[in-house]
């Protein structure tokens, strides 16, 4: 069985954006997450609902579940999951990331689960 490792949020390097890596960060916080999917920056500008659409708690609430489901999946062992789910995001809910950070993971997955036709909370999402 291959080692799995954990993502943690505020440990990612620093990265510009690049066609397909997306640094998420705000100058006023010390925490920054990189997303390296292909397509997810196009797909934030052109499909994701605007800034401040949602609320801060709305978003925290989702990345919760998301990512409790995701860090569930990793630790599977099964073959369904084995290439989409290859790291733990350590995501401290008692940390106040920002609006930037939990607005951009969040949009993260829910592109992920329509690209890929995941279900991390019982209902595929819609945009």
């Amino acid at each position: 069985m291959r080692e799995k490792t954990a993502l943690n949020i505020d440990e990612i390097p620093r990265l510009s954006q690049n066609q397909d890596i997306l640094k998420i960060s705000h100058d006023s916080l010390d925490y920054d997450i990189t997303i390296i999917e292909p397509g997810f920056g196009s797909w934030l500008e052109r499909m994701a609902k605007p800034t401040g659409y949602y609320s801060l708690e709305f978003l925290k609430s989702k990345n919760r579940i998301f990512v409790s489901e995701w860090n569930r999946r990793v630790l599977q062992t099964s073959q369904q999951y084995m290439n989409l789910y290859q790291m733990q995001i350590n995501y401290n809910f008692n940390t106040n990331y920002g609006y930037e950070v939990n607005y951009k993971l969040y949009n993260y997955f829910i592109y992920f689960q329509i690209r890929y036709k995941q279900q991390l909370s019982g209902i595929l999402p819609k945009i």
